[in-house]
């Protein structure tokens, strides 16, 4: 028996026959029904947790620059087993003396990052500095023999990513970059549920950074103890052009193009990393920067605002598709942060510290009214549409868009910057790989600075993923 002349293609032609054609028998509006389920993730225990050490498995932490990012990855530090805080380098006096109240009035303290470098019992660098040093000191500690863990973006300019990727090779080194996202539980799960196909292709990929506060927008905190007698600023200015000293140039040195890498440095390239390890893609090909500065008007040369359109292309991992990212730090009463992947099926939403899976596919039924559409045909030619539709799509499933919801969530009080260390400390012990090693540092620091040459250039740029340069 053919198909089309199966009982229920014989049951659709009788109700036909019988004037049961209206659009309830195949219906166009889709039936909707949605249901949550929360999952919290498991945080398998790190080898280097729980594993007993002898005393000469001791490893001893140098740490340059004790700024905020300083602190919050001494702590984290402090959380694998067998990792002890040995020296601190600042420029500023008041940082040192906060070092020793917190870690230990034994702690060694310095001005000079060299002194620490030449110490033969660091076995691990923090670079926890502004930007326009994270290059110089990284080679340096690496040419001393040491692992670094390097603060992100890995550099401030391009070129300066290149010579850190040949250090790194020449010396055989451990270096990871401070993107922690990549080793936290959950983009592990974000990757995995990509992976396996949950979203469908991947279309587009929207983020957002929304931020409505003086902190939030690098006006940190100046103490009333700021002179030259307290604070290296000289050497703080480094190779950049020479100034008078100005406590405000040290402090929010994130405002200035000289010292940081603006919007882009801080904020983009997280989600380059991020992104990029979940779909495993090698970078975009091109990139439109726009913005302005519209508010935070204190002398800064850098935006508050900046958008930007970007361009992946195929890859063996994914599809082509773009990427909308914004950041304002004028946000008006809004705040929040947004990362998306839309899928032809489903998407990927970090929401705070979790990770939403929605699934919508489409309908097995195309359906045929909307907009009302099939009532603008002559009734024959209704008839007709109705009949042949009937035929093709009669024995599917109920035209149902069944909207679902998995929310995947850390432990109460999990970091993924513990995690983070707790995989350069097994690099290091045990040569375990690295997560974020240099290449990957400048694939996420590329495409940042990109967006920067974008948008003071008033251009579209090109990114190389492969020479690692953009045009």
């Amino acid at each position: 028996m053919r198909q089309e002349d199966g009982p229920s293609r014989r049951r659709f032609l009788r109700d036909f026959a019988q004037g049961s054609l209206a659009a309830a028998a195949f219906p166009y509006i889709l039936t909707r029904r949605s249901s949550q389920e929360r999952v919290i993730l498991e945080q398998e225990p790190h080898p280097d947790r729980t594993r007993k050490f002898a005393a000469n498995d001791t490893i001893r932490l140098g740490v340059i620059g004790t700024g905020i990012i300083g602190f919050y990855n001494i702590r984290s530090a402090l959380t694998v087993p067998g990792v002890e805080l040995a020296a601190v380098c600042d420029l500023y006096d008041g940082r040192l003396m906060r070092a020793k109240e917190v870690f230990g009035q034994g702690l060694a303290t310095t001005r000079d990052y060299r002194e620490v470098l030449a110490r033969d019992d660091i076995d691990v660098v923090l670079v926890a500095t502004p930007d326009h040093w994270h290059d110089i000191i990284s080679i340096d500690a690496m040419n001393a023999g040491k692992a670094v863990y390097c603060e992100k973006p890995m550099v401030q300019e391009v070129a300066e990513g290149r010579r850190v990727i040949e250090a790194e090779k020449r010396y055989k080194a451990k270096l990871q970059v401070g993107s922690q996202g990549v080793s936290s539980i959950v983009m592990k799960k974000a990757q995995e549920l990509y992976r396996a196909g949950e979203i469908g292709d991947l279309i587009l990929v929207q983020a957002a950074n929304e931020r409505h506060s003086s902190l939030g927008a690098w006006q940190y905190s100046i103490p009333p103890d700021a002179s030259p007698e307290t604070i290296d600023f000289d050497t703080f200015l480094g190779d950049t052009r020479k100034v008078p000293f100005d406590p405000v140039r040290f402090f929010r040195w994130r405002n200035y193009q000289a010292y940081g890498t603006g919007i882009a440095g801080d904020l983009f390239v997280h989600l380059f990393s991020w992104l990029h390890w979940i779909i495993g893609s090698d970078g975009p090909t091109r990139i439109y920067g726009s913005g302005g500065l519209r508010y935070w008007k204190d002398g800064r040369d850098v935006p508050d605002v900046l958008t930007c359109v970007v361009d992946y292309p195929r890859a063996d991992t994914h599809p082509a598709f773009n990427l909308q990212i914004g950041v304002n730090f004028v946000a008006g009463g809004a705040g929040g942060s947004l990362l998306r992947l839309v899928g032809s099926e489903g998407t990927l939403t970090f929401a705070g510290d979790s990770v939403i899976l929605r699934r919508t596919p489409f309908a097995a039924r195309p359906g045929y009214g909307g907009y009302d559409s099939l009532s603008t045909f002559p009734q024959r030619v209704q008839d007709e549409f109705v009949k042949q539709y009937g035929f093709k799509y009669y024995d599917l499933p109920p035209n149902i868009n069944e909207p679902s919801e998995m929310v995947y969530s850390p432990p109460e009080g999990y970091d993924d910057r513990d995690d983070h260390w707790a995989n350069l400390i097994a690099a290091i012990r045990d040569g375990k790989p690295i997560v974020e090693d240099a290449t990957y540092g400048l694939k996420a620091a590329g495409p940042s600075l990109a967006a920067n040459a974008s948008y003071f250039g008033n251009r579209v740029v090109t990114w190389d993923s492969r020479k690692l340069e953009y045009t």
